[in-house]
């Protein structure tokens, strides 16, 4: 029995996740799967969120003792989660079997106007200035999917307004987070545990080029999606299961 732990990025939660535990759980039948939400995001929103990537390490290891749930760990990790499982598995490689880290960036792999596409930067400034739940949910959706008609994309984003209501994100939590992200440096040396680097060419969040130069620096198995956007698992799932699957036949 396995324990694979997933964990996203900014200013998201377990249930972003939608159907991909479930697509996952189907090819690793055996895995016991964990969605935990990180100070700041769902159920724990009214915490105060960690002001650097090494406190959110520490608080998952505290969750996860908590909930009984022992080590070692596979961490699949989004966006900012991909960094909490880099700094995871190079402070405490005993307690990590292996890390799939999508559409992640960190220093000094890449720069920052690769991090965050600098087209972006004029929509976020705008957000910031006027704000409003709506508007940002809105704009997360247009930066991070790429799949859905209209209809499907208008039930989704009413969806993550609900959570967005139930479970609100402070403006100083998302601060906190942003400036965790941006400040995340990469340990000198790469994690000693294998690794799977999963990247969308259509990412209009980050550029894709941040997880290639990663996966070739540190000569990690390399895989990308031809088309999804920044949140790999919404926009395809299935693909990011199957590559999962195969990843780990060929680790044997």
């Amino acid at each position: 029995m396995s324990h694979w732990i997933l964990l996203r990025g900014l200013m998201r939660e377990q249930r972003h996740w939608g159907a991909f535990p479930a697509q996952l759980a189907q090819v690793l039948p055996d895995a016991v799967i964990v969605t935990p939400d990180l100070p700041g995001n769902g159920q724990r929103h009214a915490m105060r969120s960690a002001t650097s990537v090494a406190q959110m390490v520490e608080f998952c290891r505290a969750d996860l003792r908590e909930r009984g749930v022992p080590a070692p760990y596979s961490l699949l990790a989004l966006s900012l989660g991909g960094m909490v499982a880099v700094e995871w598995a190079s402070r405490y490689p005993q307690e990590i079997a292996r890390c799939v880290l999508i559409n992640t960036s960190m220093r000094p792999y890449s720069r920052f106007h690769q991090r965050l596409r600098w087209q972006n930067y004029p929509a976020i400034l705008k957000l910031m200035a006027r704000g409003g739940v709506e508007r940002q949910e809105q704009l997360i959706l247009r930066l991070t999917s790429r799949r859905g008609d209209a209809a499907q994309r208008s039930a989704l984003l009413a969806q993550w307004l609900d959570y967005q209501r139930e479970y609100p994100v402070t403006r100083a939590n998302a601060l906190r987070q942003l400036w965790s992200a941006a400040r995340f440096r990469a340990p000198s040396h790469k994690p000693g545990v294998p690794t799977l680097v999963l990247s969308s060419a259509g990412d209009q969040l980050v550029d894709p080029c941040c997880s290639r130069n990663l996966a070739r620096a540190w000569q990690a198995s390399h895989a990308e999606h031809p088309d999804a956007g920044h949140d790999l698992p919404l926009d395809d799932g299935a693909w990011v299961a199957g590559q999962v699957a195969g990843w780990l036949r060929q680790l044997g």
